[in-house]
């Protein structure tokens, strides 16, 4: 971000819904400086160099290869992104860390294992630290000579965090906290010397330690045989009266769910980042294969279904493209100025990341199933051939998998997502319920059968309407359950969806607007046909979302007049998606790659 940027007032997180930001407070791979560009060059070289030679070993889970490979990446200053300077890292800002995290897609497993001990596992206590416990593991944990796990997940405690039976008791010497207990599932087990384990101090205070694996009481259970990510060590941990210093104490008592939400909200959009890079693999070797297998005696990219397929993945790599950066630019303004040797670093690091949850959660949902989608129409492409594991798409089908179920499972980011937004603007941090109570009459105003002309004209109104549409919905919703709006779960998860539209469809356009601005319009037509087909697809999504909430909300004749309003607002002009997609898929098959 500039510095004229900084000084800007805060974009409130989740304000998207009801407001309309400046371009020029929206980052974009476009935006991305010659640095940034060359820490992408430099981690995909490594990647191609180092680890997919070594890829079958890698996934035989060879842990002296892994962390072999992860200490040179730490010798390139890859593990040290994240971490301040005067403690070892490099300090590189949060679209640089964002960009290692992308261009590390293509190393499958070993990808995984990099990313659990950057982000998860290093950054509570680059966070969250006392400067003593900084001092004394970040300086290792950024070369990789200490390994770093994250433990919260429990037999008993997935999705619910907080119900945790892992305890903490003070010894009466007021010298060490005595753990036990066990957790599950936990990356980079097997070869991790630091582990970031939560416990309740006295069985009723959530709070973090840092624990090491020569702790006496620690042990290890067996690896999980898993579906995917093979080459990433999986496995329980067991604590039998472990003795941990107080000074490993992370944070403050009861205060563990402020790191263990705001770390899982970075690693939700840092999740993100790396389906962007899977994406662009799978629609590589889709766009590849299909050149090259003939069908009837013609490639089957000449095949229009073909083609249909290779234009869909590659729109949706472009919007998770767009929303990835759009956040990263968001937290790298927000984070900028985080004093990481203040005694409030913590407090600081937690306002500033928890004021963008509802955009990790986004991020985290629209991502992993956007990769999902890709992933399957990419063994789709590949026909029985995709379902043998000689194929690399086989693999990413199966990796991208788990994608929706850590880092929160997507059924609770979406209800997090409105969730989090009520709570925001009853607390008069946003002015949802204000709009959504002025919104009648703005309805009185709107001008029935528009006509557009203009350039994405008809997408920004698609834009306009589909906020209003949400402020419709959504404002019925409180008003008719109020408090118990959180037992709604199928409603809040069709405002999560409309909302998650809605930032989507925000991103492109403002991306695609952006680069008309800077380049040309002609120059600029992959950006712009892929953002018309999403935006009117989009549309019509959050229309039949709107039905299915208002009919579950109101009966009869309000209903009825209910779904006259929303007719209003959806009032919609064809668009010929065939052939724009046509038009999009040429170019994907020509350059065989995603394209922008």
């Amino acid at each position: 971000m500039s510095e004229n940027q900084t000084k800007q007032p805060k974009i409130v997180g989740g304000g998207f819904v009801i407001d309309n930001p400046d371009l020029d407070r929206i980052l974009t791979p476009e935006d991305f400086t010659e640095e940034h560009r060359m820490i992408g060059e430099t981690v995909r070289g490594f990647i191609e160099g180092e680890v997919v030679p070594q890829d079958e070993h890698i996934e035989k889970l060879d842990y002296e290869l892994t962390v072999d490979l992860l200490r040179k990446a730490g010798e390139l200053g890859l593990l040290g992104a994240d971490v301040p300077e005067e403690f070892g890292g490099v300090g590189l800002d949060k679209v640089s860390s964002t960009i290692i995290n992308e261009s590390l897609a293509k190393g499958s497993s070993f990808a995984l294992s990099f990313g659990a001990h950057v982000g998860i596992g290093t950054l509570p206590i680059v966070l969250f630290g006392t400067t003593e416990q900084k001092q004394k593991y970040l300086p290792d944990l950024a070369t990789g000579a200490k390994i770093a796990a994250y433990c919260l997940t429990e037999p008993t405690s997935g999705s619910d965090a907080m119900s945790a039976k892992t305890t903490a008791r003070l010894t009466d010497d007021g010298e060490y906290y005595i753990l036990n207990g066990s957790k599950l599932y936990i990356t980079n087990a097997g070869f991790a010397d630091i582990f970031i384990v939560y416990a309740k101090i006295d069985g009723e205070h959530f709070t973090a330690f840092i624990v090491e694996k020569e702790m006496e009481g620690f042990t290890l259970g067996p690896e999980e045989k898993k579906m995917g990510i093979k080459g990433s060590s999986t496995r329980p941990l067991f604590f039998e009266d472990v003795k941990v210093p107080k000074e490993n104490l992370l944070g403050e008592i009861g205060k563990g769910h402020r790191i263990a939400f705001n770390i899982l909200n970075i690693g939700r959009y840092k999740l993100a980042a790396g389906t962007v890079g899977a994406a662009k693999e799978s629609i590589e070797l889709s766009a590849k294969y299909a050149n090259t297998r003939k069908q009837f005696e013609t490639p089957i990219s000449n095949f229009p279904l073909m083609r249909k397929k290779l234009a869909e993945m590659n729109i949706t790599s472009f919007v998770m493209e767009s929303m990835v950066y759009r956040t990263a630019g968001l937290l790298d303004e927000a984070m900028q100025d985080i004093d990481y040797s203040s005694n409030d670093a913590g407090a600081q690091a937690a306002a500033a990341v928890s004021e963008y949850a509802i955009e990790c959660s986004i991020n985290k949902v629209y991502a992993s199933e956007g990769l999902d989608f890709i992933a399957d129409e990419g063994v789709q492409i590949y026909g029985g051939y995709g379902y043998i594991q000689e194929y690399k798409i086989e693999r990413i089908y199966r990796d991208s998998r788990i994608n929706r179920i850590f880092e929160g499972t997507n059924e609770i980011n979406r209800l997090l997502i409105p969730g989090t937004l009520v709570k925001k603007a009853m607390k008069g941090q946003i002015a949802l319920l204000q709009k959504a109570q002025s919104l009648q009459g703005e309805l009185l105003q709107l001008v029935p059968g528009q006509t557009f002309e203009g350039t994405l004209e008809q997408e920004a109104h698609y834009l306009d309407m589909s906020k209003k549409i949400f402020l419709l919905a959504g404002g019925l919703a409180v008003q008719k359950f109020g408090t118990k709006l959180e037992k709604e779960q199928e409603a809040l998860a069709n405002l999560a969806d409309m909302m998650i539209d809605i930032y989507a469809l925000e991103s492109a356009l403002l991306r695609t607007r952006k680069q008309i601005a800077r380049t040309s319009e002609e120059k600029a037509v992959s950006m712009i046909e892929m953002t018309q087909v999403f935006a009117y697809e989009a549309f019509q999504r959050i229309e039949a979302l709107a039905k299915e909430t208002l009919a579950s909300v109101e009966s009869g004749d309000m209903l009825r007049m209910q779904m006259s309003v929303l007719k209003k607002l959806t009032r919609t002009n064809p668009v010929d998606t065939v052939a724009l997609k046509r038009s999009i898929a040429a170019r994907v098959v020509n350059n065989e790659r995603y394209t922008v």
